[in-house]
């Protein structure tokens, strides 16, 4: 069996845990190691996994170049405009709007507090056109 789980880190994890909760995460776990270091968490969205720490280097986040960093975060949700608007007021910055793609489906982008870059859509991986 093979599955695929994303991890992030932040310089401040207490506050991308919260990003990720008022975007519907749950917190499944969390392991503090003091001081507002989060040694590990996982958090969960429908069969979305997501696990975070703090960052325990001076790791940079790539810049947006255009309409993304090159890389990031993608999360098949049924409404794009929901997930946008939380992700909004939650304090994540808009990097594209909901817009239809080209092949029917609906898809945005948002930076997290960090500048991960995070992608809602429609369209599920792996499924095929």
């Amino acid at each position: 069996m093979t599955k695929l789980f994303a991890y992030l880190s932040y310089r401040d994890a207490p506050k991308g845990i919260a990003w990720m909760e008022a975007i519907g995460f749950d917190l499944v776990t969390r392991a503090d190691a003091g001081d507002g270091v989060v040694s590990h968490a996982e958090l969960r969205l429908g069969e979305a996994v997501v696990m975070a720490a703090s960052a325990d280097a001076d790791y940079e986040v790539p810049p947006l170049r255009g309409r993304s960093t090159g890389g990031g975060i993608y999360l098949l949700v049924d409404d794009v405009d929901v997930a946008h608007a939380a992700a909004l007021a939650a304090g994540g910055s808009e990097v594209f709007p909901p817009e239809t793609t080209e092949w029917g489906t609906a898809r945005s982008r948002v930076l997290d507090p960090e500048g991960h870059e995070w992608s809602f859509g429609t369209y599920e991986p792996g499924a095929g056109w």
